[in-house]
């Protein structure tokens, strides 16, 4: 059984992305918080994805080898998934004190797309979140390393709001991607409040949707083709610098 605002969703997605440790919220307390790898969020995670067909991504505090990660899961609705541990901890707030970073992006193929999915602070960092792989000019859209949308799963707090809604849609410019960005809402109870601004932005900058001021759910179809149509007609990609991530 499915209750709350997942359950109406069944059958009715292909994804469905849940913010940075959305079981416990942003929190440092990682010896007291966190989970090994086959504890009750993978398996609600699993559970959740067969129930609604679904895949199903979050970011979750893990305990792996003595040491902890702020971890992504990205689950399919046949049970297996990948991961990706948060490359760019928050220094400021000391999360690299409590956290080992990850040194490796995630690129997932899922319903003929693919997609780079990575864990807030990283929005900050352009060149890791880089389509670093360039397409030709004729639309060569299979080349290892080009993705067609970037996820960030969040905790963003209200007063770097700017930040967030700008540098979502600097990312989703400079990429030619979708880019999605999922963040929480209403207060972490050590003074910080969020204001979630979660949403979907073009290829082109254009904002798809906005989650603002409230907790919510919104299902929106997003076109590969539409995309891969404008990739041809602006083939500023082709154009970019060619390096690569070590």
């Amino acid at each position: 059984m499915l209750s709350g605002k997942l359950g109406p969703l069944q059958g009715q997605t292909d994804l469905i992305v849940l913010p940075e440790m959305f079981p416990t919220g942003f929190s440092m307390n990682a010896a007291g918080l966190a989970e090994p790898m086959d504890g009750p969020t993978l398996q609600w995670m699993r559970d959740t994805a067969r129930l609604l067909d679904s895949a199903l991504t979050g970011s979750f505090i893990c305990a792996e080898a003595g040491r902890f990660y702020n971890r992504l899961v990205w689950m399919f609705p046949d049970g297996h998934f990948l991961v990706y541990d948060k490359k760019h901890l928050f220094s400021l707030a000391g999360e690299h004190e409590h956290f080992a970073a990850g040194d490796k992006r995630l690129l997932v193929e899922w319903k003929g797309w693919r997609i780079c999915p990575l864990i807030c602070y990283d929005l900050r960092f352009p060149v890791w979140s880089r389509n670093t792989a360039i397409p030709s000019r004729e639309g060569d859209f299979e080349k290892e390393g080009v993705y067609d949308m970037l996820i960030y799963v969040a905790n963003w707090p209200s007063r770097r709001s700017h930040h967030w809604r700008t540098l979502l849609t600097a990312r989703a410019i400079e990429n030619q991607a979708f880019t999605i960005g999922v963040n929480i809402f209403g207060s972490d109870g050590n003074g910080l409040e969020y204001v979630g601004d979660s949403g979907i932005t073009d290829f082109s900058g254009t904002q798809i949707c906005r989650i603002s001021d409230r907790e919510d759910t919104v299902t929106t179809e997003l076109s590969l083709g539409d995309l891969q149509q404008y990739r041809r007609q602006f083939p500023f990609l082709h154009d970019s610098d060619a390096f690569k991530l070590i």
